[in-house]
């Protein structure tokens, strides 16, 4: 398409017919939630689901503000400031794509040290959701117990400073103060990351975090405000210039498009202290056992990635795609899912842990996704905790296999080491990098070093059923390569 349009709300009559664009007036809307972390998931997922409500001319009272506590948020806010806050969203499905403007968020607030727009803006009565979409690793855990991490330079700021925090869940216990000084009322703590529990891990943060500084006060953001826990999915690539000229494909100019597979789900409890959106009318599923679902979706799902991207990169593979299209990998995929980590899982209404497999295995293989192994394995040192270790206690204690979860950890570790196998070096991709790095180097003499990581796999290293397997594979992967390690474990080992 030769003739661009940039994207504004003065523009959306001259976008082509086959954009979809909102129906609502941005004059209909204010704003009854603050998101806090504008990635692209979190606008091709939750902020979808309020714009299809909005269409549908409902729930106009819970238009989104954006937010964001890091100083690379800003570069985002004065992206999306620039056309009024609207996005791109293009569906990347295998039988075409199609594109959609959207425009729930009416606002990006300032991005500022101390944090006072944002502290101000959740003050705001009106406001009656705090969401956050921050990374599975920003929620200052202990690796080691999974209690709340005091020691973080950030969190010793925030209590000491509570007027002035660094984070978000330090800016969050001051606008509560605020708002209980007022007689204004709690707000929803609602998490939109890939955490077992996500709504318990929010409260456990916020109310040690306040604790710090203020014991009475965080007894009443304890008993006050809801933190529902949650379930989200939908495969979202990082922006680039492939995307930008997708968008461009639409005749639109659109400095921050999103592309996303053609599926979502968003599964939550039924627990909002200050009302929430008639999200049910646009799809979201609403139910007392949220721990079903996140648990098929963690294990399988964030597992599978797990699985599958660090062998992918060691391999040159660069999109999920493209590892999918690798036998050994899709086949490593599927057996290690199968037999050590569908066992754990239970079934939801209407779907067993193998067909969630299937479901998954076919998108992950979608050829128009450009989701890219490195993205899906950044930050490792969080998502194996996360993602991968639960499967192997659970293995370790039930008497199943782990011989596979071994390998995946092996895996894990020869990434870590820094290079591919054709020797081109792999980025730092963690933000531990440099520490996994020389282990994962000290390693390939000495395998059980990788496992005497206690704050990724506690006492792992003490129980021979799991570390000799992940010993022996991780001197095979060094000694005859990833292929060769994949094609011995499919041949080789028996469940």
């Amino acid at each position: 398409m030769d003739e661009l349009t940039p994207l504004s709300l003065a523009t959306l009559d001259r976008l082509p017919a086959t954009v979809r664009v909102p129906r609502y007036s941005r004059a209909d809307l204010s704003a009854g939630i603050v998101h806090i972390g504008l990635g692209n998931f979190h606008r091709a997922h939750q902020a979808w689901y309020l714009h299809r409500l909005f269409d549908m001319g409902m729930c106009h009272d819970w238009a989104i503000l954006g937010a964001g506590v890091r100083p690379g948020d800003a570069a985002m806010r004065e992206k999306l400031l620039a056309q009024d806050c609207l996005s791109t969203l293009i569906e990347l499905d295998p039988s075409g794509k199609s594109a959609e403007v959207t425009g729930a968020m009416i606002g990006f607030l300032p991005v500022q040290p101390d944090n006072a727009a944002l502290i101000a803006q959740m003050a705001d009565p009106a406001i009656r959701i705090v969401a956050l979409t921050v990374t599975e690793g920003g929620y200052f855990i202990d690796p080691a117990s999974g209690g709340f991490d005091s020691t973080h330079p950030d969190i010793v700021h925030d209590a000491a400073n509570p007027d002035h925090p660094r984070t978000a869940f330090g800016a969050m216990v001051a606008a509560l103060r605020l708002r209980r000084g007022r007689g204004d009322g709690p707000f929803t703590g609602l998490c939109c990351d890939n955490l077992q529990g996500n709504g318990a891990v929010l409260r456990q943060t916020v109310v040690s975090l306040a604790r710090l500084s203020d014991p009475e006060l965080a007894d009443w953001i304890d008993a006050q405000c809801s933190f529902p826990n949650a379930m989200v999915d939908c495969i979202v690539p990082a922006t680039g210039p492939r995307e930008i000229t997708l968008a461009h494909g639409f005749g639109i100019d659109d400095t921050a498009p999103v592309t996303h597979e053609n599926f979502r789900q968003w599964v939550i409890e039924d627990d909002f202290c200050a009302g929430r959106p008639d999200w049910d009318r646009a799809g979201v599923t609403f139910t007392d056992n949220v721990h079903a679902y996140e648990a098929m979706k963690i294990r399988i799902l964030n597992g599978g990635h797990q699985v599958i991207a660090d062998p992918g990169e060691l391999l040159g593979l660069t999109t999920i795609a493209q590892t999918m299209a690798h036998d050994g990998v899709r086949a490593f995929l599927h057996r290690v899912v199968r037999d050590e980590i569908a066992p754990h899982v239970a079934p939801v209404p209407g779907v067993t842990p193998l067909d969630y497999l299937d479901q998954i295995e076919r998108r992950f293989a979608n050829p128009e996704i450009a989701d890219t192994t490195r993205r899906v394995a950044f930050d490792g040192s969080s998502r194996h905790p996360g993602f991968i270790v639960p499967s192997i206690r659970d293995g370790l204690r039930q008497g199943t296999p782990v011989t596979g979860l071994a390998l995946v950890s092996a895996l894990w570790a020869r990434y870590c080491a820094g290079t591919r196998e054709d020797g081109s070096v792999i980025d730092a991709n963690d933000p531990h990098w440099t520490v996994l790095q020389n282990v994962a180097r000290a390693a390939a003499q000495n395998p059980h070093l990788w496992l005497e990581q206690r704050q990724y796999y506690g006492d792992l290293a003490g129980h021979p059923r799991f570390a000799d397997a992940f010993c022996d594979w991780l001197r095979r992967i060094n000694a005859d390569g990833v292929e060769a390690s994949l094609a011995h474990y499919l041949r080789y080992v028996t469940a």
